[in-house]
């Protein structure tokens, strides 16, 4: 069985339009004014965990707890994240087609499963590694080999990862031995190894991998 990982954030979900989201009704529900707001999406911007709430609360003295609003906004991304049909199609066609399919991301554990679920991507992926289960992030290697584990499989040649971060996700998966399909969308990094392939988006990666499944 041939194994395609994925990354999360960017690629298989529109993590940026969910924050904004999640961001203006967490501070709408506790009624923080501007400078909480403008403090929260910056320092939130590409990733976020508990010790982000902990730090709020040391900077602006807020009363609710961290564990209280890091919940809030873990539920707040999770109404707010969605898979596009057509990639939720797409990954289908991948499963039938007899892969495996796994997600490597970086983030905390329990946001980034809280997302899985409610975009319906759970029921299309074997497992799922997040940085935060093991204190590892991309492009460290471990990452990528316990997403194939959670898959119950283990890397191989021929296998294949998708992303768009072009450090993290593919010049870490290739340093992994996977080849690589880039996501385009961020400025490529001057000097960096080529991906094996470049997609406008996941429907594109996927047409690639089944187009080209028995190299």
């Amino acid at each position: 069985m041939r194994l395609a990982l994925f990354d999360l954030d960017g690629t298989l979900v529109d993590r940026r339009a969910a924050f904004a989201d999640a961001i203006a009704e967490l501070v709408h529900d506790h009624a923080y004014g501007p400078d909480i707001e403008g403090w929260l999406r910056t320092e939130l911007a590409d990733t976020a965990d508990r010790g982000d709430f902990e730090r709020l609360r040391h900077t602006f003295q807020v009363k609710e707890s961290a564990e209280h609003l890091w919940r809030v906004y873990v539920d707040r991304m999770a109404s707010a994240v969605h898979c596009r049909p057509v990639v939720l199609d797409s990954l289908a066609r991948l499963r039938d087609a007899g892969w495996s399919i796994g997600v490597a991301t970086n983030g905390a554990s329990d946001i980034q499963r809280a997302k899985v679920r409610a975009t319906g991507l759970a029921d299309l992926i074997d497992g799922i590694a997040a940085s935060g289960d093991i204190d590892v992030r991309k492009p460290d290697a471990r990452l990528f080999e316990l997403a194939a584990a959670r898959c119950g499989t283990q890397l191989t040649p021929g296998d294949w990862m998708t992303g768009d971060n072009p450090e993290s996700d593919i010049a870490g998966g290739a340093a992994a031995g996977l080849r690589t399909i880039w996501v385009r969308g961020r400025v490529w990094p001057e000097g960096l190894a080529v991906p094996h392939h470049t997609a406008d988006d996941v429907v594109g990666a996927v047409d690639h991998l089944l187009a080209n499944s028995s190299l």
